[in-house]
């Protein structure tokens, strides 16, 4: 017997009739001999709609109650999926984060999980029942707290619960196939993926790429879970993200030098004008930045002014971090002695992926000469080994998208089909 973990999104659980269908699935897998422990989402938009309902009550929530209350969302969707799985002569028992032994950190908002005791999880299992767990959240030993664990936390409740009982694979339901060359909603000729490394996964995910969390994706490769991305809307083959050291012999990683184009609108970029060009004054600048807990992504410096001796550095960050970094910053101007700040949040960051990258000439000449083609222009450049980002326009980073996508011949004959709600 198979021990399989599935992770349903809130839109696989947006209504009544949609958990029915939910809970038919569950039971077919439990049917076809597999013990089941289950992931699950708030319903739809709730998330978002308890937050809206906080802003309402007032602008500056305290963490604790914010998270006990966005924590109620998932236990509303665990407890009516378990009814439904028990109205179909089943048995199904739910569990909350911190009853299934998800133990985290005392951070409220974007809680790191420490450790997994699934105790009630395996009686539950050892009794033939399908187990439902509340994702998003767990229980803080240190504060005695219920925690979440941020956006993306139900991907990482089921890569966490799958590293702990060993399960054989943990399935991820989503609204679209599988794992896309670039999101179907932007690039309408992508194609599903059969098979991606965690590795081109993590670059994915960390450059936009919405169907899955980084922080699950580097979870399951740190304990060597197999993920399988799935539609919660039929029943076609998805998406295996796996580990090349730990594939069969004969498998192989796609042909196409890239795997994938992701975008990215969630950015901001900073610029420090007029910065003294002398040693340590970037260090300076990045200490600031990081005592506000910003993450920086792509950085550039121009060349020192002969005239001036002084240069400009531009950097990019999350939106939600930029007010934090310009007001750390321009505490610190007399200081460092720069000359000003700037700041642009109408940016957008395209990224291309691929393994094959590595070894692969003339694909970054590929790429700028698509963007060229396309009328784009580029403001700044990122690379790693298999990735290669450009910041751009946000009002143009989806056409630049579109034609990268086609210049690597990515394109699909037909248009992909996307079921529902967002790509979670």
């Amino acid at each position: 017997m198979s021990l399989i973990v599935q992770k349903f999104g809130g839109s696989s659980v947006a209504d009544a009739e949609s958990i029915k269908r939910v809970a038919k699935r569950i039971v077919e897998t439990r049917k076809a001999g597999n013990d089941v422990v289950v992931a699950v989402s708030a319903m739809g938009d709730s998330t978002d709609e308890l937050l809206d309902l906080a802003n309402e009550v007032t602008p500056i929530q305290a963490p604790r109650e914010l998270d006990m209350l966005l924590s109620a969302g998932e236990r509303i969707s665990m407890a009516l999926l378990a009814m439904a799985i028990k109205s179909m002569g089943h048995d199904a028992r739910s569990f909350t984060g911190s009853q299934a032994g998800m133990i985290t950190d005392a951070t409220h908002g974007a809680a790191r999980i420490v450790d997994v005791t699934p105790v009630r999880l395996r009686e539950a299992l050892d009794d033939g029942a399908i187990v439902i767990v509340a994702g998003f959240q767990g229980f803080s030993r240190e504060s005695r707290d219920i925690t979440t664990l941020g956006r993306g936390g139900s991907d990482t409740t089921a890569v966490a619960l799958a590293a702990a009982l060993e399960a054989d694979v943990c399935e991820i339901y989503t609204d679209v196939d599988g794992v896309y060359t670039a999101d179907p909603r932007v690039v309408k000729r992508a194609h599903k993926l059969g098979r991606v490394t965690s590795e081109e996964m993590l670059e994915l995910a960390a450059s936009g790429a919405k169907v899955l969390h980084i922080r699950a994706v580097e979870y399951a490769r740190r304990h060597g879970v197999t993920l399988h991305v799935r539609s919660s809307f039929n029943n076609t083959e998805g998406t295996v993200v796996y580990d090349p050291s730990r594939a069969p012999e004969g498998a192989e990683v796609e042909e196409s030098v890239i795997a994938g184009v992701a975008v990215d609108l969630s950015e901001a970029k900073i610029t420090v004008v007029g910065v003294p060009d002398k040693p340590g004054v970037a260090a300076k600048i990045f200490k600031i930045v990081a005592a506000t807990n910003a993450n920086v992504d792509v950085i550039v410096q121009n060349v020192s002014a002969a005239a001036t001796g002084k240069t400009d550095i531009s950097f990019t960050l999350p939106k939600a971090d930029g007010e934090k970094a310009l007001t750390a910053l321009a505490g610190a101007q007399e200081a460092i002695g720069f000359g000003s700040l700037q700041y642009d949040d109408q940016i957008g960051k395209l990224s291309i992926v691929g393994n094959a990258m590595r070894n692969a000439s003339g694909v970054s000449a590929k790429l700028f000469e698509a963007l060229y083609e396309a009328g784009i222009n580029i403001e700044m450049i990122s690379t790693s080994e298999i990735r290669i980002s450009v910041v751009t326009r946000a009002d143009s980073v989806n056409q630049a998208a579109i034609a990268v996508h086609t210049a690597f011949g990515l394109d699909a004959a037909e248009d992909a089909v996307v079921h529902a709600g967002t790509g979670r």
